[in-house]
């Protein structure tokens, strides 16, 4: 066994634990950061980066067939070979001698094992050798462990070996028929990523497709997968999945219907990856997710911070928004945070604040990559209405407008603004269709600066850009006044 004193004890190497100690590191700390898998964590190796590398070549095909031209000189289907290829490029065939190349030029200190919280500002580490390392925090510790794929409780579902998104992420072989239980973001990416690379594709959701954002938005995403193949069985469960001797999978559906598939995705939420990180030494229940206050300090079952607030946890782990650049957002907060408590100086975390995460609770941002695509910020009409805002609503047809009429022939899609009715500001943007991403940031910056709808008349749109929509919204909100 072996000690160690440094500032700042960072639990989990992924985005969220790399961004919480660099940012420690900058402010004048020491840091350690201890991972017992790869780091660079769940988003460099099993999510974000290998999915959409799986995603991009079809969707580059989509735009080429979209156009007269450009369709003609495009032949064939894709090479599913090439398309993983790429993808093991951007996981670095699953090795993190980058990262950790990075960790060392940025003075962080990577341990390497099984971290657990025993005492205040203690983690003790289990190398995989059996050893262990005794890390002592000056200053704080931070729980950035993130989340696992969750698995419903359905019957003979476990004894089927299901993927989940770790095993589509890194899949080696297209099967030729893919089953998949769930209907959120990851469950309509790899739709969308295997119906391209050739498999047939059969959806199971017991709610209606991405119901984290408007309805108009799963609706053109479910519409388009339909089109290209896939059979969705929407607002319906699945009861039972079993995996016959030929090794065929059946899933029996709450209606009575029969899907057969060579293989099972299950994409139906996350749990927090909290179970063995130490909880119960501090009075916590391992396996739940971590509630924080707004300084995203830990908090015990009477709503206080652990002990006198030396406990922080950071990214999906706390499940105020499990995406990655909210959790790198609340990273950035809280390693500056803590630096600047060390140095004895004022903090902000009033709304907004230069230590707060405002974003999270008012600008929450996701592009889901999708054919068509979705990219949406802040509150949706029924959020903002469930919340008791008192909104008005401001819908137009994108395909209306003359860039995206040249970017795509028949280009379909829709975008809608939320405009808090009080104070005239924009509370929430979605848009559904072809390359829609990009235009994410702009109602990102209008949410979060709180401009007034009277000064976004102002901000001129560039003809012809699809980016034109701002102008139409505003036209429409004006005309429906």
């Amino acid at each position: 066994m072996t000690d160690s004193t440094v500032d700042v004890v960072v639990i989990g190497a992924g985005p969220v634990g790399e961004n919480v100690a660099d940012r420690v590191v900058q402010g004048g700390l020491t840091a350690a950061i201890v991972e017992h898998e790869l780091v660079g964590g769940e988003c460099s190796y099993w999510a974000c980066m290998p999915t959409k590398a799986l995603l991009r070549d079809a969707a580059a095909l989509r735009a080429a067939r979209a156009l007269p031209a450009a369709g003609q000189t495009v032949k064939g289907d894709l090479d599913p070979a090439l398309v993983l290829a790429r993808r093991d490029r951007f996981t670095s065939n699953w090795s993190d001698a980058g990262q950790v190349e990075w960790l060392n030029q940025a003075g962080i200190t990577l341990v390497r094992g099984h971290g657990r919280v025993t005492g205040p500002r203690i983690v003790a580490v289990t190398h995989s050798d059996g050893t262990t390392t005794t890390l002592h925090a000056n200053q704080a510790v931070v729980i950035a462990t993130g989340s696992s794929a969750f698995l419903p409780p359905i019957q003979g579902l476990a004894d089927v070996k299901p993927w989940t998104s770790r095993d589509a992420a890194g899949v080696r072989s297209v099967p030729e028929r893919l089953a998949i239980i769930g209907g959120g973001v990851v469950a309509s990416e790899m739709a969308t990523a295997f119906i391209a690379l050739g498999a047939q594709v059969t959806l199971v959701s017991q709610s209606r497709l991405l119901p984290g954002v408007e309805r108009f938005a799963g609706e053109q995403v479910a519409a388009a997968l339909r089109s290209a193949g896939a059979t969705l069985h929407l607002e319906v469960d699945s009861t039972e999945v079993r995996r016959d001797t030929a090794g065929v999978v059946h899933l029996t559906l709450s209606d009575g219907t029969s899907v057969e598939a060579d293989e099972v995705l299950v994409a139906t939420g996350r749990t927090p990856n909290t179970k063995d990180v130490g909880l119960d030494s501090i009075g916590l229940t391992p396996g739940d997710w971590l509630q924080v206050d707004d300084a995203l300090a830990v908090l015990d079952d009477t709503g206080e911070p652990v002990g006198d607030g030396w406990l922080y946890a950071a990214g999906d782990v706390n499940q105020r928004v499990l995406l990655t650049h909210h959790g790198k957002y609340q990273a950035r907060a809280l390693g500056d945070a803590i630096a600047a408590r060390a140095r004895g100086d004022q903090l902000g975390l009033g709304r907004w604040g230069r230590h707060a995460v405002t974003a999270d609770v008012h600008a929450a941002t996701q592009v889901i990559f999708t054919d068509p695509e979705v990219a949406a910020v802040g509150l949706s009409a029924e959020a903002a209405a469930a919340a008791g805002r008192k909104i008005r609503v401001v819908d137009y047809d994108l395909g209306a407008v003359s860039g995206a009429a040249l970017h795509a022939d028949d280009y379909r899609g829709q975008a809608r603004m939320v405009v808090d009715d009080d104070r005239n500001v924009l509370i929430g943007f979605t848009a559904v269709g072809p390359d829609v991403a990009e235009l994410l940031h702009a109602a990102t910056i209008a949410i979060v600066g709180e401009v007034p709808l009277d000064r976004l008349w102002h901000a001129v749109p560039a003809y012809p850009t699809i980016s034109e929509i701002w102008l139409r919204l505003l036209e429409t909100d004006g005309r429906d006044r």
